[in-house]
């Protein structure tokens, strides 16, 4: 539903458990909705890990969870007089948040980002199910629970969720454009280019054992980068790249490509789209969501055949698809979801 977002100011609480130092497509979402929602007059503020004090997760010390006291918690959400509260994660706040809206009778939305399950299974002998189960009791009580994709509404849909609604992402299409190839020069073509975390959840090691002629190039870091370097001493490690220099990354690539099987957007793919760079992932949710047109990129269960072809694209086709994707109507989407905090709210099953 489209609604005219200048129509009636509001003041918006977004909490999260993800923030920065973290880089990650969750920051990246929540900064750049709030910047499409303040350019509205909207007032938004966010209740993170900032101020308290936190640890790091084991074996993943580049996110850190908060310890902040309930006291705090709910202080913070009382002076912030939020007319819609938006609970984006999971975590430790997310879990404090969640209370405080069920204590007060407030109503609130929440968001489904990451699949915790497949990510904590890779490290952890934790059935998927059981984090399912309390994912599902996490959102129960929420009014709406915003997803990113057509294909993960169906999905969480088939888990048992309910009250699922659509909030797409956009791209800045300003900063992420096609231009000149200014990086990578010196290392023989076609450059092939991954940008995320480095990390068992993301299946890098699928993009690196692609048997593709050119050189394999990998931004990001995280929890393996050490591992792989020493295992793939022909591919090119060069860390979290930022601003120009990573907008500069994407233009300079022939081929983005997208090992991850358990994402449910990937940022990464629009902002490659935005530059110009046809994007070879796998036929799953997120990729089939937003690599719509065949002409932009391949998706395929062969990740070295969707390479191949990307080689064969033209770049304005690219570039066309990315156009598509805008924060205008990601903001208006989640607009359009929120709730009044003094609306009834639902009853939780357990508090």
């Amino acid at each position: 539903m489209y609604i005219d977002p200048k129509l009636s100011r509001r003041r918006i609480l977004i909490v999260t458990d993800a923030w920065r130092p973290q880089i990650n497509g969750v920051v990246r979402t929540l900064e750049s909705l709030a910047g499409q929602l303040r350019a509205w007059g909207h007032e938004v503020s966010f209740l993170t890990p900032e101020p308290f004090w936190t640890v790091p997760v084991p074996t993943y010390p580049e996110i850190r969870l908060s310890l902040a006291s309930r006291r705090e918690v709910f202080l913070s959400m009382a002076r912030s007089r939020a007319h819609h509260i938006h609970i984006a994660t999971e975590g430790p706040l997310g879990l404090l948040a969640r209370r405080y809206c069920l204590e007060r009778g407030k109503a609130f939305t929440t968001s489904f980002h990451t699949r915790f399950p497949e990510y904590a299974a890779a490290r952890l002998p934790l059935p998927e199910e059981w984090s399912y189960g309390y994912l599902r009791w996490f959102h129960d009580p929420a009014v709406a629970t915003m997803v990113p994709t057509p294909s993960l509404r169906t999905e969480l849909s088939g888990r048992g969720f309910s009250h699922l609604t659509l909030w797409g992402r956009g791209v800045d299409g300003v900063r992420f454009h096609p231009g000149e190839k200014t990086l990578f020069t010196d290392l023989p073509g076609p450059h092939l280019l991954y940008v995320g975390r480095v990390s068992a959840e993301k299946n890098v090691t699928a993009f690196l054992d692609l048997d593709v002629p050119g050189s394999k190039i990998v931004v990001g870091d995280g929890p393996d980068r050490a591992h792989l370097e020493r295992l793939y001493p022909d591919a090119h490690f060069v860390g979290y790249l930022h601003g120009e220099e990573l907008a500069a990354a994407y233009r300079s690539a022939n081929v983005f490509v997208f090992p991850s099987r358990t994402d449910t957007f990937g940022n990464v793919v629009t902002e490659a789209l935005a530059s110009g760079t046809p994007v070879a992932a796998y036929p799953v949710t997120g990729p089939r969501d937003v690599v719509t047109d065949p002409r932009a990129g391949t998706l395929s269960e062969d990740l070295g055949a969707a390479v191949r072809r990307c080689l064969t694209l033209r770049r304005a086709d690219a570039r066309a698809l990315g156009e598509q994707f805008t924060w205008a109507a990601s903001g208006n989407q989640f607009l359009s979801a929120l709730t009044p905090a003094n609306a009834p709210a639902k009853l939780a099953r357990a508090i």
